[in-house]
């Protein structure tokens, strides 16, 4: 038997109510939204009906509703679940491309604004401007000549990553400063590489070279942790480390000795293994280190367009299109059988270079 309404469940709200009304814009969407403070019976109930499921942010979600194993077993129902932003780190993409589940991000949605947050940091750590806010913010008087930042001008920074965001931060790093802009991405070709603005080197010579490394990489297994002892006792001693990735990918326990050793002059993170991180955290000690939890992606705008990103792929997919960023592209055979099942009639096929 087949339905002619494709159902969407979500918790407490969108990024921005601009999705809630495109998608209520469609009659063959029905989009229920549910609460966290609701009993976990009756959130069951509802989710096992769903065909899609929206995923709330990492700083957002409660648990059981991550989009776990254990979820995508016993919603056996779900043909889709989406991310809010560009990350997806809720989700476990391998259980949902055994189900059958097809996973989509926003990727690109927010990339301005956190290209943006990232040269804030620049910013702030070579003009000194946070340390010298708390200084000021104290009763002793502050040292001018204790506190000489840098000029950013022809200065190097090092992107780990050159997708949407760390295209963005080479271009404005070039455009606004005139830096040497390099890249460690070890799934593009030089060519390519020099195409997004900068130039291609291996993760050593980016270390030896930058003046500041910015991290810019999804977290995954190949990802997590990887900023550790070596890595910053390998960078430049008057360098400065930013991420605004995904928490995990530096590990703040290794940062935290770096500083405490002025190994490196100093790092911004916007991103924390666990969120938001604990008033007394060791790292928030430090006066050369800037943190802000987890918005570099949080303008009006981003959330907007991260939003919009979201139901129109959710309209797309059940038009029987497939949408523009899905992450585990291996599942649409399974996914289209199952659709078909669900709705009588196959979606398209995913196009292959």
């Amino acid at each position: 038997m087949t339905t002619n309404v494709a159902r969407i469940s979500f918790f407490e709200r969108w990024l921005d109510p601009i999705a809630e009304q495109m998608l209520g814009d469609q009659p063959s969407i029905e989009l229920t939204r549910l609460s966290y403070a609701d009993p976990e019976p009756d959130n069951w109930d509802n989710l096992k009906r769903a065909h899609g499921y929206q995923a709330s942010t990492r700083g957002d979600m409660h648990a059981p509703w991550f989009a776990d194993a254990d979820l995508i077993g016993r919603c056996t129902n779900l043909l889709a679940i989406f991310s809010s932003g560009a990350g997806f780190d809720v989700i476990d993409v391998p259980a949902c491309t055994k189900a059958g589940i097809a996973v989509c991000n926003q990727a690109g949605s927010n990339f301005e604004a956190v290209a943006e947050h990232t040269l804030g940091f620049v910013l702030a750590l070579s003009k000194r401007i946070a340390v010298t806010d708390k200084g000021l913010r104290r009763s002793a008087p502050v040292d001018r000549y204790g506190h000489i930042g840098r000029d950013i001008q022809g200065k190097t920074i090092g992107l780990i990553g050159l997708g949407f965001v760390g295209t963005r931060v080479a271009e404005l790093s070039r455009g606004l400063f005139g830096m040497t802009v390099l890249a460690y991405d070890p799934y593009l070709d030089a060519t390519e590489v020099t195409r997004r603005g900068a130039q291609k080197v291996t993760f050593q010579e980016l270390l030896d070279r930058s003046d500041f490394v910015s991290v810019h990489c999804p977290r995954n297994d190949e990802t997590f942790g990887m900023i550790d002892a070596t890595v910053l006792g390998a960078m430049k001693r008057s360098a400065y480390l930013i991420s605004t990735a995904r928490g995990g990918i530096v590990r703040e326990d290794d940062l935290e000795a770096a500083l405490a050793r002025d190994l490196i002059a100093g790092a911004a993170l916007d991103v924390f293994l666990k969120e938001p991180p604990p008033s007394d955290h060791p790292l928030l000690a430090f006066d050369n280190f800037i943190a802000t939890p987890h918005i570099a992606g949080m303008t009006d705008e981003a959330l907007r367009e991260m939003a919009a990103s979201a139901a129109r792929q959710w309209i797309a997919l059940f038009d029987g299109r497939v949408p523009k960023h899905l992450v585990n592209p291996e599942v649409w055979p399974r996914f289209s059988e199952r659709f078909a099942k669900e709705f009588g009639m196959l979606p398209a096929a995913l196009q292959t270079r």
